[in-house]
């Protein structure tokens, strides 16, 4: 399919790339491309970046039948931006898509797609270190019926921005409440697909956390309250004497792109990787026993995140002395300096736009 392009009469002004938030200044363009029942994916175009007006009876406002995906483009010289993975999101992507009931996507044609939108707003991207241009692909219903049935229409959309740090503490550790009364997802529901519903699902405990002073939630799974999970925003991962622990994919957890980046790395080390079920109980049992070394969170936004703090039934821990840890540095070092070309990428991992 071709893809037509109406550029913006009203090109707004860059913000200053020393200063920039995350997801809350949008690029010029995006992508949009139509589904119709029997005539399938159609109409691909990159217009102005704008409202989108939609009849309030659209069933995406009803039900949630919504998916969406993050990844980030990287400036690496005056010339070139290039991706990370992006075939894994779209991967991913499509996964969503079946547990939604919503139609497959071309992966090669969304990402094609997507480096021509960023082609078109390649001066959108910063070039501040740490800075990135965050890419947010996303469908949504939009049949105008009320009655719960998966949708004949679709829309899928490229929405793209500059971002700084997801976190304000940045690569400091940062405080996780771990949340023992209210459940995200369980094994057979959405847990497991980027559904904007999992999302829904988690902001009360955020709120609650947040009022506490802690960054994020630490989900333990939603039948016995016992075993970690993942953060909000994150996978995790536990160092545990000379073992590197994080929770295996049980149909409750998102496949982290990132994740699975940090897995490879690790094993590619020589390191000693376990994906396993790991309760809340034997984390604080090694703690108490001296063998907890560092605990981090892994993501396209903050790529990793050092913890240095868990609360728990009101009973805190302090992980290493409050700092960051030794290999979460090191995995923070390697994955940005493969994403910015500035370390070897013996996977091929980066793609140029």
């Amino acid at each position: 399919m071709e893809i037509r392009v109406e550029l913006t009469k009203n090109p707004k002004a860059k913000p200053d790339p020393e200063n920039l938030g995350f997801g809350n200044i949008f690029s010029d363009h995006m992508f949009i491309m139509d589904y119709t029942d029997g005539k399938g994916w159609h109409n691909p175009r990159i217009v102005p970046y704008g409202p989108i007006a939609y009849e309030p009876s659209i069933m995406v406002f009803h039900y949630g039948q919504s998916i969406f995906e993050g990844l980030k483009a990287y400036r690496i010289s005056d010339e070139q931006v290039v991706l990370f993975r992006p075939d894994e999101n779209m991967k991913r992507l499509n996964k969503s898509c079946d547990r939604m009931c919503i139609p497959r996507v071309d992966e090669e044609f969304a990402i094609e797609a997507m480096k021509k939108l960023i082609s078109i707003d390649k001066d959108w991207v910063p070039n501040a270190p740490g800075t990135s241009l965050y890419i947010r692909p996303f469908i949504i219903a939009t049949d105008p019926y009320l009655g719960v049935r998966p949708s004949n229409t679709y829309h899928f959309i490229i929405i793209t921005g500059p971002v700084g740090a997801y976190y304000k503490e940045g690569l400091n550790p940062v405080k996780i409440y771990v949340e023992s009364n209210y459940v995200r997802a369980v094994a057979g529901g959405l847990g497991e697909a980027k559904a904007s519903a999992n999302y829904a699902a988690s902001l009360k405990a955020q709120e609650v956390a947040k009022k506490k002073g802690y960054t994020q939630v630490l989900w333990l799974d939603g039948i016995e309250k016992k075993y970690v999970e993942e953060v909000g925003t994150m996978n995790v991962f536990f160092v545990i004497g000379d073992e590197i622990v994080t929770p295996e994919l049980n149909g409750s957890i998102l496949p982290g792109i990132t994740r699975k980046s940090c897995i490879e790395l690790l094993k590619h080390w020589g390191l000693n990787v376990a994906e396993r079920r790991l309760s809340i109980q034997e984390i604080y049992e090694a703690h108490d026993k001296g063998l907890l070394k560092e605990a981090f969170g892994t993501g396209t936004a903050a790529v990793i995140s050092p913890i240095g703090e868990l609360c728990w039934n009101d009973r805190k821990i302090t992980l290493s002395n409050g700092h960051i840890g030794e290999l979460s540095q090191k995995l923070y070092d390697e994955l940005t300096g493969i994403q910015y070309c500035t370390k070897p990428d013996p996977f091929n991992w980066v793609t140029k736009v």
